[in-house]
């Protein structure tokens, strides 16, 4: 059995990765390649940014020699864990769940690498030891193992108890507990890592090893992800930040990262890429020196982005923030899809322009001051275009006397205004 070039281990620590592990578990994986799994909720058919964590775990596992198993639970799904939750949530049917979990392997297929080989990934589901599982038989070959006072002692139910907390939630750090028993006796999967929130499940599955069969299984965590700024990690004001496009574009997603803060940045850098520690300390060097320029806000926007869309989107992305920012040529803001463009200059201003008056044709300062208000006045808008500071779909407009009519529509729909440098308005033309 060939020892791992790279240490798990100390692979995590440097990249602030590592939260807690069972005694032994380092020795462990010294020995040599170890299977080990980490579990996924399906309770969406994407996964989020939130998520890539723990994606991220399975994929510097794996490089580091070892085989990633990534469980997505749909038997887990129609339970619902009570870790980190204050309310009960919705129980999923059969046919969402299955959509759901189709969604996410396509997902991780992309960070982690399912080709044979000893460090070759895979995917289980928990549906399917427990849909021929019935209810007599689990609590009395498995339930008999574990004792109330034991899953009491639970962080996850202790939390819940004023509240209030279902026997369905009660049970599920015995059903999480046998996914662990299973895999380990049918698999081999020695290791199972999560969140640190999934600390008590996961040493319920230890537990279980030990009481039904006297095996040794081990336990890892990671700490949870927060911002700087002590806000969830992944949320923005717009909701979650997905990583399917039909959810989250890959321009929102390209700027998500690009936005981060440069203390996050310090912590993404590690979490989020494969760089080398060297490769890391030379980039946040080199960022120090020019904060202004994000070299880590784009190190990481172009590693992510491209490994969860692709590297034509990646650059789409970047061409749309030039134009945003006003660095772009003009024809790359004829390039954008509709989509992308409107997602450019989400939050900005719209207005509405009628289709017959631009055939017709109707001169710049009418169409920005009369039938738009871009401008208060008909003289606001004279003077500041005769001053170089208004353009039109970023080309500059130098006579106050222009007329507009529908050529060069973006989309054939789309007027893009820019007053000064940093004012946008987007008419759109019905």
């Amino acid at each position: 059995m060939s020892i791992p070039t790279l240490n798990f281990i100390e692979e995590l620590k440097w990249r602030g990765m590592l939260q807690d592990m069972m005694p032994g578990t380092d020795e462990l994986l010294k020995k040599g390649p170890v299977k080990g799994y980490i579990g996924f909720d399906p309770t969406s058919d994407s996964l989020g940014v939130g998520n890539l964590v723990q994606v991220m775990i399975l994929l510097h596992f794996q490089r580091c020699g070892h085989q990633p198993v990534a469980l997505v639970g749909g038997a887990t799904g129609m339970v619902g864990d009570p870790s980190g939750k204050s309310a009960e949530r919705n129980l999923l049917s059969e046919d969402i769940l299955n959509a759901n979990l189709q969604g996410q392997k396509k997902q991780l297929e992309k960070f982690l690498d399912f080709t044979a080989g000893p460090t070759q990934a895979s995917i289980v589901n928990n549906y399917d030891w427990f849909k021929n599982f019935n209810f007599l038989d689990f609590i009395r070959d498995v339930g008999k193992h574990i004792t109330v006072n034991y899953m009491l002692a639970k962080d996850s139910v202790k939390s819940r108890l004023e509240s209030g907390l279902s026997f369905t939630e009660f049970s599920y750090q015995l059903v999480q507990g046998y996914d662990f028993y299973y895999l380990w006796k049918h698999q081999g999967l020695k290791l199972q890592m999560g969140g640190s929130d999934q600390w008590g499940n996961i040493t319920t599955g230890t537990e279980l090893i030990r009481r039904m069969e006297g095996g040794e299984a081990f336990a890892l965590t990671t700490p949870l992800i927060k911002k700087a700024d002590g806000t969830k990690f992944g949320k923005t004001e717009s909701g979650n930040i997905w990583l399917d496009p039909k959810k989250t574009s890959p321009y929102k997603f390209f700027q998500f990262w690009l936005n981060s803060s440069d203390e996050d940045s310090k912590n993404y850098i590690r979490i989020f890429t494969t760089k080398s520690q060297e490769e890391v300390l030379a980039l946040e060097a080199e960022h120090d020196l020019a904060p202004n320029q994000r070299l880590l806000q784009k190190a990481i926007a172009k590693e992510v982005t491209i490994r969860v869309h692709s590297e034509s989107d990646y650059n789409a992305a970047v061409e749309a923030s030039e134009i945003l920012f006003g660095n772009a040529p003009t024809e790359a803001l004829s390039k954008l899809d509709e989509e992308t463009l409107l997602n450019v200059f989400e939050g900005v201003p719209q207005m509405q322009i009628s289709r017959d008056e631009l055939t017709s044709g109707i001169s710049v300062i009418e169409l920005l001051s009369d039938k738009t208000n871009v401008f208060p006045s008909r003289g606001e808008a004279r003077k500041l275009i005769q001053g170089g500071g208004v353009s039109i779909n970023k080309q500059k407009l130098t006579d106050v006397n222009a007329v507009q009519n529908t050529n060069g529509l973006l989309q054939n729909k789309y007027l893009l205004v820019q007053k000064g440098k940093k004012n946008y308005y987007l008419l759109i033309v019905n």
